[in-house]
């Protein structure tokens, strides 16, 4: 989505029918310069707790999810992860990956899913989360350079 000022995440905020808190704002603002779908781990790890607990904080994730302005994207290996959501954005309609060995979740947004005719089919289509399983390439060049380091 790219960098969001906190006048802009106010303004959508309050567009949302949410006040604007300074830790709603900083979750919002994080997800938004986000280019990847954030655990509550990794939300509290990248704004910290010196200014809000852990607790205040997934408690916005929450929030925000239920006002629209954001989604979960994966809840792969019982772990929730979210990401922004723009008010006028389409239908999210790419798959996730998510790497079982490092459990990074990365958008495939140049993946295309085809979306059925079918009104039933496309509605529920366009509400369902659709997540690849498997070893990210970062992790399996790791276990190949591994691999060959034994060999040697």
């Amino acid at each position: 989505m790219g960098k969001l000022s906190r006048e802009d995440g106010r303004r959508m905020l309050h567009d949302a029918g949410l006040r604007a808190t300074a830790p709603r704002v900083a979750v919002l603002r994080l997800l938004t310069d986000t280019d990847r779908p954030l655990s509550h781990a990794e939300v509290v790890e990248r704004i910290g707790t010196d200014d809000w607990d852990a607790a205040t904080l997934y408690r916005n994730l929450i929030k925000l999810d239920e006002a629209g302005l954001a989604r979960v994207a994966s809840r792969v290996g019982g772990v929730t992860r979210f990401e922004a959501k723009g008010a006028d954005e389409p239908a999210h309609v790419h798959p996730h990956f998510a790497c079982r060995d490092c459990g990074d979740v990365i958008c495939l947004h140049d993946a295309t899913l085809s979306i059925p005719k079918n009104d039933a089919w496309r509605e529920a289509l366009l509400d369902a989360d659709l997540q690849v399983v498997g070893r990210c390439p970062g992790c399996r060049g790791k276990s190949k350079s591994r691999a060959s380091k034994r060999a040697k």
